[in-house]
């Protein structure tokens, strides 16, 4: 069973970067946040928490952290402490999530007024760094009352969307620099120039998770945008399959069907079918993707293949990531990355609460 291969994963999973407060732990944690909701199975709230506790303590720090490194990945764990201080009511929890909000409060900005992504990367704007702050804020706004920041953190999508909407595909380009100024950015657009999925992943999943946090009437900037966006994934997908590394290049040779991304728009899809955002998605969808991802491993039990480990843009390590197509295929495929297993936690949950829905609307 799938829920056997996500209790020995969780069981032996280690801290991504040793410790420190990360949006990779925060990937696990929203993968064991959305099992306990479409399950009510304490185990998943239970590993949660423990792991979270051994990051906060008693509330007033959080372990690795520094404000001053303006890192928008680091606010995308926050929705853990606003999920634990709802079950659990300690303010410890709340207590910390204001830590995050206190770098929001000074975090730099674009001239059109979004977060840069991190102070390294000035005057830039990445899909993921939407999924990384805007549920956090918006649903730290709601809990709190800050009407102010739920205002703030849609208007930045909306901002966002615009800045890296590139018309000819109906996509959004993994990254924009206002500036200019960065070696991978087109001078006149300001984009990278390849449509990476995971990085798609990550904006489907933002854009579903704020309507599902802000409600219709809030959420009616992105209506359109988030339609159109899950609509186009949808004719993307590869007939039968899943969705391919670089998302709209069936032409380009040693393109391949990428786990984390396909897992992030199931996601999206099945709970934006939900939402009434997009069509419900075939009934054998997340089954062809639980088919297509997770194999038997060598030596016992299972994995989850085919995942990118990681891609970027600009120099890291001796080598310049230059946003093309080609530069996608030449990152590592790794088996058992969290920021793959963690997205396919969500769309199990969310094809469990789908399905529940469905079934209480036949009885009904």
């Amino acid at each position: 069973m799938l829920t056997d291969y996500f209790a020995a994963f969780t069981a032996a999973y280690t801290p991504y970067k040793g410790g420190p407060w990360c949006y990779e732990d925060g990937c696990l944690y929203r993968g064991l946040e959305l099992l306990h909701r479409a399950t009510g199975e304490a185990r998943w709230l239970d590993e949660m928490q423990a792991r979270v506790d051994a990051q906060i303590g008693d509330g007033t720090s959080l372990a690795g952290y520094n404000v001053s490194d303006y890192n928008i990945d680091n606010i995308m764990s926050g929705k853990a402490l606003l999920y634990l201080g709802e079950v659990t009511g300690d303010p410890k929890y709340m207590a910390a999530a204001a830590i995050l909000i206190d770098q929001l409060a000074t975090h730099p900005r674009t001239k059109s007024g979004v977060y840069w992504h991190k102070l390294r990367y000035p005057w830039q704007v990445w899909l993921d760094g939407l999924y990384m702050g805007a549920p956090f804020q918006i649903g730290y706004g709601l809990k709190t009352g800050d009407e102010a920041l739920v205002e703030d953190a849609i208007a930045q999508v909306v901002t966002a969307l615009e800045m890296t909407l590139v018309q000819s595909t109906g996509l959004y380009a993994h990254a924009m620099d206002e500036a200019r100024k960065q070696p991978w950015s087109d001078r006149d657009t300001g984009h990278n120039k390849a449509h990476w999925s995971r990085a798609l992943g990550w904006l489907a999943m933002a854009l579903v998770d704020i309507a599902d946090l802000a409600g219709p009437e809030r959420f009616r900037p992105l209506e359109p945008q988030a339609r159109a966006l899950l609509a186009r994934i949808m004719e993307l997908r590869v007939p039968g399959g899943i969705w391919l590394q670089v998302i709209d290049r069936p032409d380009l040779e040693g393109n391949y069907e990428e786990s984390s991304a396909s897992a992030m728009f199931v996601y999206a899809l099945e709970k934006a079918a939900m939402l009434g955002l997009a069509a419900e998605p075939p009934a054998d969808l997340f089954d062809i993707l639980a088919s297509k991802v997770v194999r038997k491993r060598a030596g016992g039990g299972q994995e989850m293949a085919e995942i990118c480990e990681v891609a970027g843009l600009g120099y890291f390590e001796n080598r310049f990531r230059d946003g093309s197509a080609e530069y996608y295929l030449t990152e590592r495929r790794v088996a058992d990355d969290i920021k793959g297993v963690g997205p396919l936690m969500m769309s199990y949950a969310a094809h469990l609460e789908r399905g529940s829905d469905a079934a209480e609307a036949r009885v009904a």
